[in-house]
């Protein structure tokens, strides 16, 4: 593959600059719509880019699972495609009067959407990550500076050139979609530290991408978190549902961050869920561990640490809790879980309601599967990320997110005594 030159970051960014304020009155669903139909016809260029990036991993001997979020296929571009032609679909955020008001001296004051200028992207992996951003960044008027991992970055450069190319294709500014085109770690502090050229950072990641990124930044940041998430069978539960529902959010897709990664049951379904529900899972190629009370009825389970209660695994990996209560169940989210997404599975309407009043997480289920927490399911069109933060936004970030605001005041001649 090419091998990228020596890359001039304050150059990028004072180009970002320029090209977010061309944005504004420019035709952005048109360029949203162009680089949509882009990324479908180059999917043969992308697909070989993403097969370099993925052979190189396996090299490492990186786990199937983790391979799998950064794999594109035919699929996942079209996918990919029309989340961005759902974006172009959508109201435009700009310029939306949020609240309008007349004080007593006349003023009329108007509290107006605006971009954000240039919005820096720190990512992982999953190269559907560059298209998301970017979309979501232009369709909200601002350019995006676009950092993901080096394991993907065949794959990016790719998705970015054809990006770019369309938008060039329909007048808009290339540099409003930009990468940070080199695998030097200490580009991301150079970024993080680029106040007054980067107006926000936002992270998505694992936990000590996450923690770089907060404890570093100088730049304004919007924290995604990771995803320790739970699922709580309860003691009225539907349990064939509740089967279904627990192999859905840790087979499905196990690499990602909706995942359920801890199981907690009611000890009054224990004899008639548990042993059925773990043979499922361990025939799915789940590795179980658990607390005592769990590995007495299913042997095969590995004692649980207290470490692994508050541990993302990101794999075919899950562990298994057996409590008295549902205020057990939220005892024990609410200590180690990350505040991204919980679901208890129960026909108890009031245990339901306890469990969403009193587990502090960004999205809480009520008999479905934690991996609906996405952007695009919610319809939004795409997400930047899911907050798990509670300023300014929380859960998965879509155009509403990713835009500020400013005061438009109209007088006539009005001055303050």
């Amino acid at each position: 593959m090419a091998i990228a030159t020596l890359y001039d970051l304050d150059a990028a960014l004072g180009r970002s600059r320029t090209a977010s304020r061309a944005l504004v009155q420019s035709d952005r669903d048109a360029g949203l719509l162009a680089m949509a139909d882009a990324l479908v016809a180059g999917a043969g260029v992308i697909l070989e880019a993403n097969e370099w990036d993925l052979e190189a991993e396996r090299q490492r001997g990186t786990s199937e699972a983790l391979v799998d979020r950064l794999a594109l296929s035919v699929g996942r571009i079209e996918e990919i495609a029309e989340a961005v032609r759902q974006i172009a679909a959508r109201p435009d955020p700009l310029n939306r009067v949020l609240d309008g008001w007349r004080i007593e001296n006349g003023l009329s004051i108007r509290k107006v959407t605006v971009p954000f200028g240039v919005i820096g992207m720190i990512y992982e992996s999953r190269p559907n990550v560059t298209v998301d951003a970017a979309a979501l960044a232009l369709k909200a008027g601002s350019a995006s500076v676009l950092r993901g991992s080096s394991n993907a970055l065949e794959s990016n450069r790719v998705l970015v050139r054809l990006m770019r190319e369309a938008l060039v294709g329909v007048g808009l500014p290339a540099d409003a979609v930009q990468l940070v085109d080199s695998p030097d770690r200490a580009l991301v502090t150079d970024l993080l530290s680029a106040r007054g050229k980067v107006d926000l950072i936002i992270p998505r990641g694992g936990a000590s991408l996450i923690d770089h990124v907060v404890e570093n930044a100088k730049v304004p940041v919007i924290e995604t978190g990771v995803g320790n998430c739970h699922i709580y069978v309860d003691a009225s539960a539907d349990l064939d549902s509740a089967e279904a529902i627990v192999l859905n959010a840790k087979v499905q897709r196990p690499g990602v961050c909706n995942a359920v990664e801890t199981l907690l049951v009611h000890q009054d379904v224990v004899a008639s869920f548990l042993p059925g529900a773990l043979r499922a899972l361990a025939g799915a190629g789940v590795k179980l561990i658990g607390c005592e009370r769990t590995r007495a009825i299913f042997p095969e389970v590995v004692q649980a640490t207290k470490a692994d209660w508050a541990e993302e695994y990101l794999d075919l990996k899950l562990a298994v809790r057996i409590v008295d209560s549902v205020a057990s169940a939220t005892e024990h989210i609410n200590r180690y879980g990350s505040m991204h997404s919980e679901a208890i599975i129960t026909e108890d309407r009031r245990s339901a309601m306890l469990f969403q009043e009193q587990v502090d997480a960004a999205a809480i289920f009520v008999n479905a599967s934690t991996r609906f927490t996405d952007g695009f399911v919610f319809g939004f069109g795409a997400e930047i990320g899911i907050s798990t933060q509670k300023l300014h936004a929380r859960g998965p970030m879509g155009l509403e997110e990713m835009v500020t605001h400013k005061y438009l005041i109209d007088g006539e001649g009005q001055t303050r005594n």
